[in-house]
């Protein structure tokens, strides 16, 4: 992989993992006409790393109100004293961790098929066919006025579902928790923030996993590598922050849109 390659697969990391685009099915078309074909899956969970990395960043002070309600809730439960979960943080750390149970379940059930997609650019294309359609429904008909801390644990396991989905190349992660969040009642900008939270322990998670799956031969770090890492990192910041504003403005159909045009190109010429 050159290094030109390699910046371009930083930056559309970077930009098409929070932007509701689909990084996954942007890096499989990209690679495809590279004619990368060694070392794809580790140079996909270093990207996809960094880019977590970038949410961390974005939303520091959640996460650290999130870790010390974790702790709360731990000390309480030892202390035998009944945890605060109605609290804002306390509730919004249950929801994550409801939410991204269905996702881990639909990971390990169909990963072999969703793997089998990724050498399929007509599935890609129709998949964001399919992200398109959703965003553009989702934007006229979600109420989108509760606040995350009022969701219910069961809304917050359909949203779960939504991102379990988006698994598939194609399929974009955010495009599809923003869409199950704003189906579920949320406003825009808690829908969002759900979204970006509930990307933490998808990314991070599925990155475990796959590395254990990969033989010594297959990780690797040069030079390449850490300038798409950190081109990611920087994107994705960038991208995030863009997404906040974009979201609140009711812009998510300028997404369907690409999305539809990219799908249909991508399934014409091939």
């Amino acid at each position: 992989m050159t290094l030109i390659q390699s910046i371009v697969l930083g930056i559309v990391q970077g930009i098409a993992e929070f932007l509701p685009i689909s990084s996954s099915g942007h890096l499989a078309i990209l690679q495809y006409y590279f004619g990368i074909n060694e070392g794809n899956l580790f140079y996909s969970i270093m990207l996809h790393l960094s880019t977590g990395l970038a949410v961390i960043i974005v939303l520091r002070k959640d996460i650290i109100e999130l870790i010390k309600a974790f702790f709360n809730v731990i000390i309480n439960l030892f202390r035998k004293k009944k945890s605060r979960l109605n609290g804002k943080y306390e509730r919004l750390l249950i929801l994550l961790i409801i939410a991204t149970i269905p996702t881990a379940l639909i990971g390990l059930l169909f990963k072999d098929f969703f793997e089998q997609a990724y050498t399929s650019l007509n599935s890609i294309g129709i998949a964001l066919i399919i992200t398109g359609i959703l965003l553009f429904v989702s934007e006229r008909f979600s109420s989108s006025n509760i606040k995350i801390e009022k969701m219910s644990l069961l809304k917050g396991a359909i949203v779960g579902i939504f991102q379990g989905l988006a698994i598939m190349p194609g399929i974009s992660r955010s495009g599809s928790t923003i869409v199950g969040s704003l189906f579920m009642g949320l406003n825009k900008k808690d829908a969002a923030r759900f979204s970006f939270l509930l990307s933490i322990p998808a990314i991070f998670g599925a990155a475990v996993l796959e590395i254990f799956t990969l033989s010594s031969g297959d990780i690797y770090i040069n030079f390449n590598i850490i300038i798409a890492m950190i081109i990611s990192f920087i994107f994705g910041i960038i991208s995030i922050k863009v997404l906040l504003e974009l979201i609140q403005k009711g812009k998510l159909v300028f997404f369907s849109i690409y999305v539809w045009i990219l799908g249909i190109i991508i399934i014409i010429i091939n």
